[in-house]
């Protein structure tokens, strides 16, 4: 009689193992099950320097706000997980962060990087539900820039599963010359403190279909593009309107269709409170721009120095700025998309 009761005993633990790897396999994170709605890249060399940056070498600063739908079939509680290039030169994470709903700016999220497999990994505040979509972006720097004659790089992102409607945008550094693509931007256009950015778009993108991209360009120093605009006066009108019939980045967006037809502005992935186009206004040229454009990056650079084995995690920035560091914050903030124009006269105004 023991020796049954041993033997099922065995047979029970055996099985009941066999159960809870099953349950930790279905919880597993699978890109193929999570596909995109949308996802927006924007490519900013030499746009910001994190903290403790050599100030002679040039960043490259990507950002990737991604709309997901769990197709898995349950609730999800598990870790996303999203490629990112770790082996890649001074690569540092920027920002981890969800968007709890349309009207809310982001909020970030604990996160683990896993430099071996090139991975970052956090989990949702909130199980994604079967069926249901969830907004994310990840932010990171690092420098792959060539310097030579002309400073170059390239970029290529692999889908990690079906995406309906992929943007990338790039934005050329203030004061640069000579700047050259391949293969060539589908548009072009300019912000109304002279970024030239360039737009590719693309529907109904397959998993592990990369696109890549190789960006040139002649500038003298390294000069960061919020260093250069901090200098300048913002301009004083309200609205600019493109050169195509004055429409403007809220009137429409490119079809990528092959036909250049225009159609009605869709919802971005950021809330349109949280998230204006480079401020107020930017001038299309016949292109297309998300009103999450730049979204909504936040103003904490530093991360949580934890000790071994801890997770990494992004914590905000709170302590008092000077004078000068808080009209810094205020003009990244309206290039960001953070505030408006008329927000950011009345805070300037504060600190005259």
């Amino acid at each position: 009689m023991l020796k049954k009761l041993l033997a099922l005993l065995v047979i029970t633990s055996f099985i009941s193992n066999i159960t809870f790897k099953n349950v930790y396999a279905e919880g597993a994170f699978q890109a193929g099950q999570f596909p995109y709605k949308q996802m927006q890249i924007q490519v900013m060399p030499e746009f910001d320097y994190p903290e403790k940056w050599q100030k002679d070498q040039p960043s490259l600063l990507v950002g990737q706000y991604g709309t997901i739908v769990n197709k898995s079939g349950n609730d999800f509680d598990g870790k996303i997980e999203i490629k990112v290039p770790t082996k890649e030169k001074s690569f540092q994470v920027y920002l981890v962060a969800e968007f709890p709903s349309e009207s809310k700016p982001e909020v970030q999220r604990p996160y683990d990087v896993d430099k071996a497999n090139g991975i970052i990994s956090w989990k949702p505040k909130s199980p994604i539900k079967n069926n249901e979509t969830y907004k994310f972006v990840v932010e990171y720097y690092s420098n792959p820039i060539a310097m030579k004659d002309t400073k170059s790089f390239a970029y290529h992102f692999t889908p990690p599963a079906d995406i309906d409607q992929l943007d990338v945008i790039f934005y050329a550094p203030i004061n640069a010359k000579n700047i050259k693509f391949d293969p060539q931007p589908q548009n072009t256009s300019k912000s109304e403190y002279g970024e030239d950015i360039y737009y590719y778009s693309y529907k109904n993108v397959k998993k592990d279909n990369r696109v890549n991209y190789r960006m040139s360009y002649k500038k003298d120093g390294t000069e960061s593009t919020l260093a250069a605009i901090d200098k300048k006066q913002p301009p004083k009108d309200e609205n600019h309107t493109g050169v195509n019939g004055g429409n403007t980045a809220t009137d429409q967006v490119l079809n990528n269709s092959g036909n250049g037809e225009s159609s009605e502005v869709k919802q971005p992935i950021i809330g349109i409170p949280g998230a204006l186009i480079i401020g107020v206004s930017l001038i299309i040229a016949g292109a297309f721009v998300f009103l999450g454009l730049k979204g909504s990056r936040t103003q904490a650079k530093a991360a949580s120095k934890n000790k071994k084995g801890q997770k990494k995690q992004v914590v905000r920035k709170e302590s008092r700025l000077s004078n000068a560091e808080e009209k810094k914050e205020l003009r990244k903030k309206l290039l960001n998309g953070k505030i408006d124009q008329e927000t950011y006269e009345e805070e300037m105004k504060k600190l005259i």
